[in-house]
């Protein structure tokens, strides 16, 4: 007897699923249940296995990035329940943003002020297609409202500008987080903008780096879902409801935590961190940042016409 389930994740924690958790969950439920279990997994960018699976990809489950993400998957129709319930309101894995530089900080960068550095090149992937880029921009913003403004300007002004300062020396905006650090490993770029986890298990296996996490930054919070209309037309829907709390479960928090992440209980209050609910939630920091009249997008366009 055997099952099938398909896992749709973002690219980031790739290895962690691969090397460790799916052979561990397939293990487990064959112990469980006796079943033969096959697990088709598909790694990308957030924004775009969202849009895969709203365009028709039959994942069983979304494991993406961002909130939002998961929250367009519902309102196409495909996630009928309340993803959010339960202890850890739908968050899988958590790390923070923080900043990757070459062997010896040879550029001097400790702060996101740093980054404003003329001459100095900075990577970070395209909000439009990377949920990692739009984490990297909040976390940039979120620490420019914690400066003291200027007198006679206002915090999110200050902010507004530290982030297009920083724009200003991005160099290359790849379509997903992985394909960033690819970037930075072929050795373009001084400093790039990445999840913590992206570089720890690189320093660790001795690659040129070192990691610097600023004294402000967002924490990452990584959500899940079962896809309601997937699993109950592939009749999978014990399957996938397991494997999501097999992922919270001590063994694959493990494997998060190895790969560089931080355990699901350990990044709670911790200091220096804020989170998009303390910026008023995911609604309103995409449509303040990166809707029409973002300050992400007009800061582009500024950019683009030289201004």
């Amino acid at each position: 007897d055997s099952r099938e389930l398909i896992l749709a994740a973002y690219s980031v924690p790739k290895e962690a699923y691969e090397t460790r958790i799916i052979p561990a969950f397939q293990k487990h439920w064959k112990q469980k249940t006796g079943q033969d279990l096959r697990i088709r997994s598909s790694y990308g960018a957030s924004g775009a296995q969202a849009r895969a699976i709203i365009g028709g990809f039959e994942a069983d489950i979304a494991a993406l990035s961002i909130e939002s993400d998961v929250d367009q998957v519902a309102k196409a129709g495909l996630i009928t329940h309340n993803w959010r319930q339960g202890s850890h309101k739908g968050i899988i894995a958590t790390s923070v943003v923080a900043l990757g530089v070459r062997k010896g900080n040879p550029k001097g960068i400790k702060t996101w002020e740093d980054l404003t550095k003329p001459g100095l090149e900075v990577l970070y992937p395209n909000p439009k297609t990377s949920g990692g880029a739009m984490w990297d921009i909040i976390a940039i913003y979120g620490a420019g409202l914690k400066l003291v403004p200027p007198s006679g300007t206002t915090a999110e002004a200050t902010a507004a500008g530290l982030l297009k300062r920083i724009q200003k020396n991005v160099k290359v905006m790849d379509k997903s987080g992985r394909e960033s650090v690819t970037t930075f490993e072929r050795g373009i770029g001084d400093v790039i903008i990445t999840y913590e986890n992206e570089l720890l298990p690189r320093i660790k296996s001795g690659r040129p780096y070192e990691l610097v996490v600023p004294a402000e930054t967002v924490l990452i919070e990584n959500p899940i879902a079962v896809v309601d209309r997937n699993v109950d037309k592939h009749k999978a829907r014990d399957v996938a409801e397991a494997f999501v709390a097999f992922l919270r479960g001590a063994e694959a928090q493990r494997a998060f935590s190895d790969l560089g992440f931080r355990p699901l209980e350990e990044s709670e209050g911790s200091t220096g961190l804020f989170t998009v609910a303390d910026l008023g939630g995911w609604d309103k920091v995409s449509n303040l940042l990166f809707g029409p009249q973002g300050v992400w997008t007009r800061a582009v366009e500024e950019l683009a016409r030289g201004k």
